[in-house]
């Protein structure tokens, strides 16, 4: 009976809506975007200001209209759907967002209490304040990143590459965080220049951690969870996250996109791509997840009368910073101070985070996810990929020998303190966390020289390929290595593990360290001018620290001048985005690659 009623009852809104489809189609298509721009600017009223009651109200209003527009949005688009029962299996993700706005609401309606705030109380947990609004921000959040990726199936008809797109991106995620981090309620103070929040949000979208100002005591907690955002946003790229979202419902676009996802994942291959992106944005959830339990339990008894709402945001926190590799801490001293500098077990936890970050989604993946361990378990003979192997060898390398460098140098000013098993331990930490993190267990500044010359060398380096940190990378560094070995010997090809390396994959590793140290050189100079009080191996330490996404400091970052803070800021993007992605965005292909001229030899050496 009901079903018939239903049939009819849709025949009949069928019937109705036929001639009227393409026009309803194109008006939602259209409306939806400016209508969550909309909900999302009154969420950030009511979040980054001191509302005034009539506003607030008015933004209420607003943001409930945006509501019942996705809500009415989701019903016609089934209706006007000849296959509804699939159309509601491929969105299933959008569908249960709005089954959970449709409860909430009559819950509110009826009793004045909406979804979120009765599981609160069914579960016997202390309601947190605007507990609802928090939601609404979230599911906004979804909602723009999925408008977004619907608009991306049409980058075909923009004239603009891969490249350019990324680095697009990037100056659109800074430039909106930094507008976030100017919002009254943001800072302490209620203010900010327009410099230090784009300095700071520079830092956080490129994952360097760099700070102009105290991220623990100069933002407010609204402010630090916007730099989280923006650090998680930043680690895996606003693109990710946006075709994460409507991969649950809706298949890529074209070409020019999926080219887009291949660099942006560092992978030579370009089919399927969007369940690789999902594996990535999973794997990183569940392990930010985990490393933020592990915080929290090492933490929980060293923390005070801290309330468990803060004790918690605080291993969220960090435990974002560390597997993205940012470097941002909710301690004035980082990890060295009194509060959770004695916490080995803690310090062991993040340095893994920023291992798993630093390896590479793909490495990750191809030697750690339960799929790959099954298949090697089932085919023995299989083995795993040879750039996972180069880069867990140079990485592994890598830190041994940032330990005994900082072993073997003689007691110092940072370490006197220590027994030789914390010495060992924050040798290990900061041999990690130099490459790419920025976190310290140490003063870096009351470290000696030798130390800091070799934690240039490890910055300038950094992390893997499809990862989130920066540097010149560790497969770069061992190809040339082993290019320099194969040179010296005299061999015809470059080998590494039983296979050959192309010299296409040669000459971009040497164009990338050879655009990466002219970056490192030119800023150097540069800020020898804007700051000329500053020791030069200081000013050489931050500058790498900046262009490699690292976040160590000597401690003269706020000292730095206005322009030497610009500065720094082109370093960060341009070794977030890339030497080689930012060259490819602002230079055009040639035209022709086949004419040859006669050789002729040039002495070297």
């Amino acid at each position: 009976m009901l079903r018939n009623l239903y049939l009819r009852f849709r025949e009949w809104v069928q019937l109705w809506l036929y001639s009227r489809r393409q026009s309803i189609q194109y008006f939602l298509r259209w409306s939806s975007l400016p209508v969550g721009l909309a909900g999302v600017a009154s969420i950030l009223y009511t979040f980054g200001f001191f509302p005034d009651p009539l506003l607030s109200r008015v933004a209420m209003g607003v943001i409930h209209s945006s509501l019942a527009f996705y809500v009415l949005k989701y019903v016609l688009t089934v209706f006007t759907e000849f296959r509804p029962l699939e159309f509601m299996r491929r969105t299933w993700f959008e569908g249960a967002l709005m089954l959970v706005v449709v409860v909430s609401g009559a819950l509110r309606l009826f009793y004045g209490q909406n979804l979120v705030d009765a599981a609160f109380v069914r579960l016997n947990l202390p309601l947190l304040p605007a507990v609802y609004i928090i939601f609404v921000q979230f599911y906004f959040l979804i909602i723009l990143l999925v408008e977004l990726a619907r608009l991306a199936s049409r980058l075909d008809r923009v004239h603009i590459g891969p490249a350019g797109l990324l680095t697009l991106s990037f100056v659109v995620l800074i430039l909106s965080g930094a507008f976030l981090l100017m919002m009254p309620r943001m800072t302490v103070t209620g203010s900010i220049r327009f410099l230090d929040a784009f300095f700071t949000s520079t830092s956080a979208c490129c994952v360097t951690g760099l700070a102009v100002v105290d991220t623990a005591t100069f933002f407010t907690t609204r402010g630090q969870v916007v730099i989280m955002l923006l650090i998680q946003l930043g680690g895996i790229n606003i693109i990710s996250f946006a075709t994460f979202f409507t991969s649950f419902y809706k298949s890529l676009g074209g070409l020019k996109y999926q080219s887009l996802m291949k660099d942006l994942l560092s992978t030579d291959k370009l089919a399927n791509t969007r369940s690789l992106l999902r594996r990535i944005v999973l794997y990183s959830f569940l392990i930010e997840a985990t490393g933020a339990a592990l915080i929290y339990w090492s933490w929980d008894a060293h923390l005070g009368a801290m309330a468990v709402g803060e004790k918690i945001f605080y291993a969220v926190f960090h435990s974002v910073s560390a597997f993205n590799n940012a470097g941002f801490a909710l301690f004035s001293d980082s990890l060295a101070g009194s509060v959770v500098g004695s916490i080995w077990v803690s310090h062991l936890v993040v340095a893994l985070l920023i291992i798993a970050g630093g390896l590479g989604f793909l490495v990750l993946q191809d030697v750690f996810s339960p799929r790959s361990i099954y298949f090697r378990w089932k085919h023995p003979w299989r083995r795993i990929e040879t750039s996972s192997k180069i880069v867990i060898l140079t990485s592994g390398a890598l830190i041994l020998a940032g330990m005994v460098v900082f072993l073997i140098t003689p007691v110092n000013l940072a370490t006197e303190n220590l027994s030789w098993g914390q010495r060992l331990m924050a040798a290990f930490f900061q041999s990690v966390s130099t490459r790419t993190a920025g976190f310290n267990t140490v003063d870096v500044g009351l470290l000696p020289l030798p130390i800091w010359l070799f934690f240039i060398f490890l910055m300038f380096i950094g992390a893997s390929p499809g990862s989130t940190g920066g540097g010149i990378k560790t497969t770069t560094f061992a190809v040339l290595v082993r290019s320099s070995i194969a040179t010296l010997r005299r061999e015809k090809h470059l080998v590494m593990f039983r296979r050959n390396i192309s010299f296409e994959i040669l000459d971009k590793a040497y164009t990338v360290v050879f655009f990466s140290m002219a970056t490192i050189l030119i800023s150097t100079f540069l800020l020898t001018f804007t700051d000329p009080g500053i020791a030069f191996i200081r000013v050489l330490f931050e500058e790498v620290s900046a262009f490699a996404t690292v976040g160590l400091s000597t401690g003269i970052t706020a000292q730095m001048s206005d322009a030497g803070r610009c500065i720094l800021i082109l370093s960060m993007f341009i070794g977030r985005v890339g030497t080689l992605t930012l060259g490819l965005a602002l230079t055009s292909k040639v035209l022709f690659t086949r004419q040859k001229y006669p050789s002729t030899d040039i002495p070297i050496g």
